[in-house]
C-alpha cells in the first residue's frame, strides 16, 4: 500500500468519525431522522465498527422502530459478540415486539458473560410482567436488588407489576422509592398518581398529578388524565379547563374535544354536545364514541334511519366497552335490529363482562328471532346470576308471556321466590298466563269436538 492510498483510507476514515460523531450531536438534539441519516454515511464508509451499529439501533430505538434496530443490533454483535450492553438493548427490543422467547434466551447469555450486569435482571422483570408471568418478575427484583439496591428502574418496573395485578398499595410504595432514589424520573409523579386514583385517595392523587405538572406541564397525557380524573371526582369545571389546555398544545385533539362534548351533554346542553361530537368524527373518523352518542341524539329525537346508521357505523370500531356495547344492543332491540343487537350482547360476552342483565337482553334479543331453546338458557343463566331481583325475573315472564310460553311463566313463579313474588303485577301476570293456557285448552277441545262431530 503506497502513502496516497494510506492518506486515502485515512481521510475516509476520518470522514466517516467526523459524520459518526454529528450523528451524535443530531441525536442528543431530538433530530432523529437526520442522526440516522449521518450514521448511515458513515457505516457506508467503515461498516465494521461495532459502537457505530449500536449507536444507529439506539437512533432506531428512539424512533420506535425496533425491527430495524434488532437487525442493526445483530450485526454489532457480530463485530462484538460478548458486549453485555448491546445484547441487554437486544433483549429488550425483543420484548418490545413480543418475542418473549429470544429476549429471555439473550437475558442468560448476559447472564452467562457477565452475572453482576444488573440491567440483565431490572429489565427481565418487564419481559416476565407482560407474559403474565408475575412470580418470575419478582423473583428479578429479587436478585437485581441483590446487586444493585438503589436501582430505581427497577422499583419502577416492579410497580408497574404491581399495577397490573390490581395491588395498588405496593404499585405506589415502589414508585414512591423510585421518586426517592430519582426525583426526576419521567412521568414518575404520574405514576403515583394513577396509583392513588386507584386506592381511591383523591387528594393525594390530586397532589401528585400537580406535582408532575408543575415539571411538565406541557405532558399532554398528563393533563388529559388530570382532566379524567377531575371528572371522576365531580369537578366539572377544572376538568372542562384541562381539556381545553391540551387544544392549546394540540389543537386536534379529537379525544380533549370529545371530553368536553361529554361536559355539554351532561349539563343538558344537547345542541352544544352534538356540535362537538360532529366535530370529533371530522377529526377522527376511527374514534369510538362519537358516533354512539350522536346516535343516543338522534334516537331520543326519534329519527330512527339517522340512529341506525350511526350505530351500524360505532360498531364497525373496536369497541371494547361493555357498557357501550349494551346500550347500542339495547337501542338496536328498540330499533327493531335483532341481529345487530345480538351481536352486542354476545360481544360483551366475549369479553368476559356478561352479567344478569346482558344475558336477559341476550335471550330477548334471542326469543325475538324464534331461537326459544337458545333464548331460555340465556334468560335461565339471567336469573341465575340474579335471583333476587324483582325487575329482572319480571321482565323475564313478560319475554316468555310475549313468546306465547306461558307454561314456562308459571314453572318460573312455582320454583323461583323472588321478594314481592305475590305483587299485584306478578299476580295479573299469572294470570295473563293461566288465561292464554285455558284459552289454549279450549281451542284444543273445540277443534276436538269439531272432528268428533264430523268424524
Amino acid at each position: 500500500m503506497n502513502f496516497e492510498s494510506e492518506f486515502e483510507q485515512f481521510n475516509s476514515w476520518d470522514q466517516a468519525e467526523r459524520k459518526a460523531i454529528r450523528a451524535y450531536e443530531l441525536y442528543e438534539e431530538g433530530q432523529m431522522s437526520e442522526a440516522l441519516s449521518a450514521m448511515d454515511e458513515a457505516i457506508e464508509i467503515n461498516p465494521s465498527n461495532d459502537r457505530w451499529h449500536f449507536n444507529k439501533a439506539l437512533t432506531l430505538d428512539a424512533m420506535e422502530g425496533f425491527d430495524q434496530a434488532i437487525e442493526e443490533y445483530k450485526l454489532a454483535l457480530e463485530l462484538n459478540p460478548h458486549d453485555v450492553e448491546m445484547l441487554n438493548c437486544l433483549a429488550v427490543d425483543y420484548t418490545r415486539v413480543g418475542q418473549y422467547d429470544l429476549s429471555l434466551e439473550i437475558f442468560r447469555q448476559i447472564e452467562e458473560i457477565d452475572p453482576n450486569f444488573e440491567p440483565g435482571f431490572c429489565n427481565r422483570i418487564i419481559t416476565y410482567t407482560e407474559m403474565g408471568n408475575y412470580e418470575m418478575a419478582e423473583q428479578m427484583f429479587y436478585l437485581a436488588q441483590q446487586i444493585d439496591g438503589s436501582c430505581p428502574l427497577c422499583f419502577y418496573n416492579i410497580g408497574n407489576s404491581f399495577f397490573i395485578q390490581d395491588n395498588f398499595r405496593k404499585a405506589v410504595w415502589c414508585w414512591e422509592k423510585t421518586a426517592y432514589l430519582e426525583p426526576e424520573h419521567p412521568q414518575i409523579n404520574y405514576h403515583i398518581a394513577q396509583g392513588y386514583w386507584n386506592l381511591g385517595e383523591k387528594e393525594n392523587a390530586r397532589q401528585y398529578f400537580i406535582r408532575e405538572l408543575r415539571k411538565n406541564p406541557g405532558d399532554k397525557e398528563v393533563v388529559f388524565d388530570f382532566g379524567l380524573f377531575l371528572l371522576h371526582c365531580g369537578d366539572v369545571i377544572s376538568a372542562a379547563e384541562k381539556f381545553r389546555r391540551i387544544l392549546e398544545i394540540e389543537p386536534s385533539c379529537a379525544t380533549a374535544v370529545f371530553y368536553l362534548g361529554e361536559i355539554e351533554l351532561h349539563a343538558g346542553r344537547q345542541k352544544e354536545a352534538e356540535e362537538l361530537y360532529l366535530e370529533v368524527v371530522k377529526l377522527d373518523r376511527n374514534m369510538a364514541g362519537p358516533r354512539f352518542r350522536l346516535a343516543q341524539l338522534a334516537f331520543e329525537r326519534g329519527q330512527k334511519d339517522a340512529a341506525f346508521s350511526l350505530l351500524a357505523a360505532e360498531l364497525e370500531l373496536d369497541i371494547r366497552r361493555p357498557e357501550v356495547l349494551q346500550a347500542i344492543g339495547v337501542m338496536m332491540m328498540e330499533l327493531g335490529q335483532t341481529d345487530y343487537a345480538t351481536h352486542c350482547f354476545l360481544r360483551v360476552s366475549e369479553l368476559g363482562s356478561a352479567d344478569a342483565m346482558n344475558y336477559f337482553y341476550l335471550g330477548k334479543a334471542l326469543a325475538v328471532r324464534g331461537e326459544f331453546e337458545d333464548a331460555e338458557q340465556f334468560l335461565d343463566y339471567a336469573l341465575e346470576f340474579d335471583a333476587a331481583n324483582y325487575e329482572l325475573f319480571r321482565d323475564v315472564l313478560l319475554v316468555y308471556l310475549k313468546t306465547k310460553r306461558p307454561e314456562k311463566v308459571l314453572d318460573l313463579m312455582a320454583v323461583i321466590n323472588v321478594e314481592g313474588n305475590s305483587t299485584f303485577e306478578l299476580n295479573i301476570i299469572k294470570a295473563i298466563a293461566q288465561l292464554k293456557i285455558y284459552s289454549r285448552r279450549l281451542k284444543l277441545l273445540k277443534i276436538f269436538r269439531k272432528q268428533k262431530t264430523t268424524g
